[in-house]
């Protein structure tokens, strides 16, 4: 009897793994077919350049954060822009096809930034950066004051701090970089413990527990279009690594508006304060929950408000 148990138990797990694979097989090839096809890539004094625009109106360079790549740029676009602008997603260096060079530095990724933006014709763009996309796009508002009509950074690191819990969270960072390594190990966890992912991603339980379903479709959606992680590896890596802005956001003369939950904990709150205080003019509208998916928790407000202010300053 033991014996028929054990073998129907071995059984049991050898089809679960069988079914595991086959579901893991065809996910990741409908994730590599979704990134293929949908973007260009051009050449560049600082490696290729991966990038996807759509829409039709005021130009808006739309900059994702970590894990992310043109496709998240689309998802920030359809959560936060809508039609009426004429959006431009560029993956940052390591992310899918975009290069990542060796000691690449947060201020070449911003001169990157420009030299997309002449490739296109554009000479000026209203720019909204989500978490680690935060420190390039501030540095391409320091090195490039004429070609930015407005700045929106939403959930964005700005600053580095020797602070205890920005040393915890810099773990966060660590772990997820170790993860998005894999497509396998990704795959894995998104699937069997998305609510442990999430809190690695900076949201606490309350956060997690009280998404409504279009909330919960968003940061779904976050989660799932990180795959195949692979190819954003070395993106990853760089974000964790490269030198933060600080202090040099004093020159930043755009209109800035910034977005940040207090109980943020991948990107903490002090950096949106820090960019309030520093950036002249700077409006800084301070939530007291959504954590690190503040985007999804607060999709309607940010996307009424970030229209508004894109619409306004692109009139001064």
């Amino acid at each position: 009897m033991f014996r028929k148990v054990l073998r129907g138990l071995a059984i049991a797990l050898s089809a679960a793994v069988v079914l595991g694979a086959v579901v893991y097989w065809r996910e990741m090839r409908q994730a590599y077919n979704r990134i293929q096809g949908k973007s260009t890539v051009i050449a560049s004094p600082y490696g290729d350049i991966e990038y996807s625009e759509g829409g039709s109106g005021p130009s808006v360079l739309v900059i994702h954060g970590s894990g992310g790549g043109f496709d998240q740029g689309e998802l920030m676009v359809q959560a936060v822009l809508g039609a009426q602008f004429h959006w431009i997603a560029p993956s940052r260096f390591g992310y899918l096809r975009s290069t990542h060079q060796a000691g690449a530095t947060f201020d070449e990724q911003a001169q990157a930034y420009a030299h997309l933006l002449d490739y296109l014709g554009i000479k000026k763009v209203a720019v909204v950066a989500l978490s680690h996309g935060g420190p390039s796009a501030l540095l391409f508002a320091v090195l490039h004051p004429e070609r930015v009509s407005s700045l929106t950074l939403i959930s964005c690191g700005v600053a580095s701090s020797s602070a205890n819990e920005q040393a915890q969270a810099n773990q966060k960072g660590e772990r997820l970089m170790t993860i998005f390594k894999y497509d396998p190990l990704y795959w894995s966890i998104s699937r069997l413990f998305r609510k442990q992912l999430m809190e690695l991603m900076g949201a606490n339980n309350a956060v997690i527990a009280g998404l409504t379903p279009e909330q919960r479709k968003l940061v779904d959606q976050v989660i799932d279009f990180m795959n195949p992680v692979a190819p954003r590896a070395a993106g990853a890596a760089f974000d964790n690594h490269a030198a933060m802005p600080n202090e040099r956001i004093a020159a930043i003369k755009a209109p800035t508006l910034i977005f940040h939950a207090t109980d943020d904990t991948l990107q903490l709150f002090r950096n949106a304060e820090f960019a309030a205080a520093t950036i002249p003019g700077a409006q800084l509208h301070k939530f007291e929950r959504g954590g690190h998916l503040l985007m999804a928790v607060e999709q309607t407000t940010i996307r009424t408000t970030v229209q508004k202010f894109i619409a306004e300053t692109g009139k001064l």
